[in-house]
């Protein structure tokens, strides 16, 4: 069950105009602060991002569904089955399979969560979309920054391109002096 925190940052969000993903995004943090806490595990930070997006999607964010192989296999309707009376509608959980769900991660480790396990899984999924693809993400959530944290985030960015450039110059200036002791 989403916390009533994550539920009022997701709505500030959206009173923003941010997409529905960085909504979502406030569900998937709280995940992953479970999982840090020892309240469950996950096997991969896949995993326990999924979590998230799932809670999100219960909470009523329109979370758009995963692209790719998946959506071309649900593309096709399926002809319905007759239902015999018996059986109950496949929406509603079980308590005995969401006790056993929750067991279940109670078994895995909490590696998943982990910062390198995090950062992985960001590099591996940036990797997979193309420059073009990245770009236009940046410039679409620059739009709802504001004028205050863009100028927070550019002042940042230069913050970081002068430390690059001293680090670099300090090297070569290192490389210069090994250089002279060699000959």
């Amino acid at each position: 069950m989403p916390t009533e925190r994550a539920l009022a940052r997701a709505r500030k969000d959206k009173r923003e105009g941010k997409s529905a993903s960085t909504q979502a995004g406030e569900f998937v943090r709280e995940e992953i602060d479970r999982i840090r806490e020892g309240k469950h595990g996950a096997r991969s930070a896949a995993q326990a991002i999924a979590i998230g997006l799932s809670e999100a999607r219960r909470a009523g964010i329109k979370v758009p569904a995963r692209k790719g192989a998946a959506a071309k296999k649900t593309s096709r309707k399926k002809p319905v089955a007759k239902k015999s009376p018996a059986r109950k509608p496949s929406s509603e959980t079980t308590a005995r399979r969401r006790r056993a769900a929750t067991q279940a991660l109670k078994r895995e480790g909490s590696a998943a969560a982990s910062k390198t396990a995090l950062s992985r899984h960001a590099r591996q999924a940036a990797a997979k979309r193309t420059a073009a693809e990245r770009s236009a993400s940046a410039r679409k959530g620059v739009k709802t920054k504001g004028p205050a944290v863009r100028k927070a985030a550019a002042k940042k960015a230069a913050r970081t391109r002068a430390t690059s450039r001293a680090a670099g110059a300090t090297r070569a200036a290192r490389t210069r002096a090994m250089r002279a002791h060699g000959r």
